[in-house]
């Protein structure tokens, strides 16, 4: 089966520091296949069988911490998961100079649409969607101050997701239909 972790807050303003290489060499250590990361910020695609996606997460969070010795969550999604995240985005949303459009990976003990009573989120300026594994989030550039986005930031869930803007979210899942074919 072809996955997707997903690492929460490295490489992002100095902190949590981790080289791409070296992480590869962390993920092929335990047992990981076909080892493919996309970008600086954790987009780590693989291959396993075996274990669930919850005990996958375990075993990469402790390797993560045995060789970086950094506490990091790591949020693992199946190439079928992500394509369901991927067709719920209307094909209209970009992230470019005219929209800003992200996928919020949300920690299994969030993945409700529940979430969503817990936002702020500014009618007719923010466009919110939820889909199983993730909230869809579209703002146009303009009205980015104004909108609830930001006030994500420093909240709860905020501790509980992970940020991918959509253009990173359509090319992972196009490197996971590549190696699962």
């Amino acid at each position: 089966m072809v996955y997707i972790a997903l690492l929460r807050g490295i490489n992002v303003g100095g902190k949590n520091k981790i080289d791409m290489k070296l992480l590869k060499q962390t993920f092929e250590q335990v047992g990981m296949n076909d080892v493919v990361i996309y970008i600086n910020t954790g987009n780590i695609i693989f291959s396993y069988k075996g274990i669930t996606k919850t005990e996958l997460s375990r075993v990469l969070e402790e390797a993560i911490h045995n060789d970086f010795g950094l506490q990091i969550k790591v949020v693992v999604r199946s190439v079928d998961d992500v394509r369901g995240i991927i067709n719920a985005i209307p094909d209209t949303w970009k992230n470019d100079k005219d929209m800003t459009s992200d996928v919020m990976f949300l920690w299994d003990e969030i993945d409700d649409e529940s979430v969503l009573e817990n936002l702020v989120i500014k009618p007719n300026i923010d466009t919110v969607k939820y889909v199983p594994g993730a909230i869809l989030w579209s703002v146009d550039k303009k009205n980015v101050t104004k909108s609830g986005k930001s006030r994500i930031v420093g909240s709860k869930i905020y501790k509980q997701v992970t940020v991918r803007n959509v253009n990173t979210a359509r090319k992972i899942y196009e490197l996971m239909q590549a190696q699962n074919s």
